[in-house]
């Protein structure tokens, strides 16, 4: 059923005017955009800290992301909010500590690092089971989102909805590369926040405040410490699993680093994450404490839930009056537009640099740029057809496809991290680890499938949780990945120059921002420690 008035149509009309206007004017500044793979992949690596940190947290939050927050918190509480307060932290570690190896480097994606640091199968290895990923399941979902958002709000078929947003992201995405998504990811990011913060606002307003909320929630729906023995979010897993799923997400994915590689220099980048990290803070305010809101509504009578998904919707349609509706919608549209254009623009980075000039080495900047257009063209229509087999899906198999980078993730976050702080593994345990670590996960999934049929140790190992899950796969790989090295001779250091740290090497002397930066992020860590004790139950 269509919920928009006129006026709310007029506010979305403006919202996409804004984004294809910054899109035109970033692309036709940029000439190099076209020119060069530099230009088209990484804006010319000539980006500053607010552009990527606002990149950073528009790209991360989609639809479905917001959606499910809400969800969630209206289903069990705050607990989901710690993903988003632990990424702050995480967003640190990849300021101070990776991004200096990635920008001193030179790299263009994540599997190229891969390569200097072990091997160029390592660099394949990564490549691909990013791309497939991708497609499978961050374009997917994405997508989906998007026509789920049309069909629920705008009263537009989930099909035609669908449609349009991934034609409307692509061409910008296909036309601009990374300067146009980062740009309009300025614009996308404002608007999101603005859009939930209206939401939780007008939401308590209606409840009667945070003490009317915290009263009506109940007991531990405003704790974010749950029992180790919780299902979904026990604090074992949040403290031990979640940092690791973070490392991979925040720190070595294409998607997510990209952004960072196109800053100017190094303090701009750290500068980046810093300010991405106090964004994500606003998500379990904006997003979860609006579904805690939608339950205490319910609980009273004032709005009925069928299901906790169902949280966000229901308050657009109840509580915000003409245009402030629209306003929302705009938001939910930069969430899912923000993270289809990212998905697009780094698939696509791989696709050319880490295969398509593996395998034609001599090819001329200007090919390179035509053949991440053309990917980005071949990726909107594989997203067009690949949602329509989503309904031949059943919902649980789909939902663990979902899951399936949470046990991909461990290997790769084990082979970056260790790789970093000890020369002595190689290659070879690095591909021991990532594909022992595959099979483990594939594994893990099989038996979650099956595990109606399944008893003892089998079933033991198909119901972990998949926090605690991650912990016990990343430390599997970290010891295949140190067993496998001393197997094969360690790689000579000049190999390793400033890839690990003990190859770096005379270090630069500590920029004028150093202190400003390390001081910003102290009060990032202060601002967490808040956060957690706040929400302490």
């Amino acid at each position: 059923m269509n919920l928009l008035s006129s006026f709310d149509w007029i506010v979305i009309a403006v919202y996409f005017v804004l984004v294809y206007a910054i899109a035109l004017r970033v692309t036709g500044r940029g000439t190099d955009t076209r020119e060069t793979s530099q230009g088209y992949f990484l804006a010319g690596r000539n980006a500053g800290w607010f552009v990527i940190g606002a990149s950073l947290f528009a790209s991360n939050i989609g639809s479905e992301h917001l959606v499910g927050l809400a969800g969630t918190g209206a289903a069990s509480g705050v607990a989901v909010g710690q993903f988003e307060v632990l990424a702050s932290i995480i967003l640190l570690i990849l300021g101070w500590v990776f991004v200096p190896f990635y920008l001193r480097s030179g790299v263009s994606t994540m599997p190229e690092f891969l390569e200097r640091r072990y091997s160029p199968a390592a660099r394949w290895y990564l490549a691909v089971i990013s791309i497939v990923g991708y497609v499978l399941t961050k374009i997917s979902v994405t997508v989906a989102a998007g026509g789920i958002v049309f069909k629920s709000l705008m009263g537009m078929d989930f099909w035609t909805g669908a449609l349009l947003v991934v034609v409307l992201t692509g061409v910008y995405t296909v036309l601009g590369g990374l300067r146009a998504v980062l740009y309009t990811d300025v614009l996308q990011a404002g608007v999101l926040i603005v859009g939930a913060s209206v939401v939780t606002i007008l939401g308590l307003h209606e409840l009667g405040g945070w003490n009317r909320m915290t009263e009506l929630a109940g007991d531990g729906f405003m704790n974010m410490w749950l029992p180790s023995t919780h299902p979904s979010f026990p604090w074992t897993g949040i403290l031990l699993g979640a940092p690791i799923l973070g490392v991979w997400y925040w720190c070595t994915d294409q998607f997510i680093v990209q952004r960072v590689l196109a800053a100017r220099n190094l303090d701009q980048a750290r500068g980046a994450t810093i300010f991405a990290g106090f964004l994500k803070l606003l998500p379990l305010f904006i997003f979860v404490i609006p579904g805690v809101v939608a339950y205490g509504l319910s609980q009273t009578g004032r709005i009925q839930l069928a299901s906790p998904d169902e949280a966000l919707p229901t308050l657009v349609g109840v509580l915000l009056p003409a245009g402030l509706r629209g306003l929302v919608v705009a938001g939910l549209l930069a969430a899912l537009m923000s993270s289809l254009s990212s998905v697009f623009n780094s698939c696509s980075t791989l696709v050319t640099l880490d295969i398509y000039r593996k395998i034609r080495p001599a090819a001329s900047e200007r090919q390179l740029v035509v053949v991440g257009q053309l990917s980005t063209v071949v990726l909107v229509g594989l997203a067009l057809l690949w949602v329509p087999l989503m309904s031949r899906i059943s919902g649980q198999l789909y939902t663990y496809l979902q899951s399936v980078q949470a046990y991909i993730s461990p290997p790769i976050a084990a082979v970056f991290l260790v790789g970093l702080f000890w020369q002595r593994v190689n290659a070879r345990g690095a591909m021991i680890s990532l594909l022992s670590g595959f099979v483990l996960g594939a594994l893990r999934l099989i038996a979650e499938l099956n595990i109606d049929s399944l008893s003892g140790v089998a079933a033991r190992y198909a119901e972990m949780n998949f926090l605690h899950f991650a912990l016990l796969l990343f430390v599997v790989c970290v010891v295949l990945l140190i067993l496998g090295s001393f197997t094969a001779p360690q790689a000579e250091a000049a190999q390793l120059k400033g890839l690990t740290y003990s190859t770096v090497g005379a270090r630069k002397p500590r920029s004028e921002k150093h202190g400003l930066l390390v001081g910003l992020s102290i009060v990032l860590l202060a601002c967490v420690a808040t956060v957690w004790l706040w929400f302490r139950g």
